[in-house]
């Protein structure tokens, strides 16, 4: 089958360095499977490419696709101004790598909102959500001249973009079991979900 989003490129972020859980966080088994692989399927079956930003990429080569080192290290707007500027798509989606339940119905939202905007984030409960959202190329300039200022906030760049914040209310039907934007961070936060210590 054709992914539904052919005109869209999918960016994972691979590059964090999972300091507080004290290990790579993409390769933590979730449920049978690694969390970065559970993004990587949603995306393959949504996008006709898909991009890995970051460092390291022998830890990424039994995924045979293209791993690009941030221009900007450091940081996730770096990484997403990375998959933007390398994107041949006019359009990407981005996700961290981290996200233990990637949500399909969140992501098609989104995408199918994009018209007419530089962004379209979703918002949790908690706020924006700008590592599980669709971005324009139209973005970079903004991107480019926060990252040379040294100034790493994503969300800050959102009010000199054309930005729809896709209110919680709008994804509630989308995410009964309020899933969808959970993101682990600590060895207490992964023992918690799945049960496990972390080995």
């Amino acid at each position: 089958m054709r992914p539904p989003f052919e005109e869209i490129t999918g960016i994972i972020l691979v590059g964090g360095k999972s300091r507080r859980m004290g290990q790579d966080k993409a390769l933590l088994p979730i449920r049978g499977k690694l969390m970065v692989e559970r993004v990587l399927e949603l995306f393959q079956e949504q996008f006709p490419q898909v991009l890995l930003i970051g460092d390291r990429p022998e830890r990424f080569e039994r995924y045979h696709l293209p791993v690009l080192p941030d221009i900007f290290p450091g940081s996730s707007l770096g990484g997403l101004y990375t998959g933007l500027q390398h994107a041949a798509s006019e359009h990407i989606f981005v996700a961290s790598c981290d996200l233990p339940f990637p949500n399909r119905a969140i992501l098609q939202h989104c995408c199918t909102q994009r018209e007419g905007f530089d962004a379209v984030v979703p918002c949790s409960e908690q706020g924006p959500e700008p590592l599980f959202a669709c971005y324009r190329k139209s973005c970079l300039p903004a991107m480019r001249a926060q990252l040379e200022e040294g100034r790493f906030n994503i969300t800050t760049i959102f009010p000199h973009l054309l930005t729809r914040l896709v209110p919680y209310p709008e994804l509630h039907p989308f995410d009964a079991d309020r899933t969808a934007f959970i993101n682990l961070n600590t060895p207490h936060e992964f023992a918690g979900l799945t049960g496990q210590p972390q080995s």
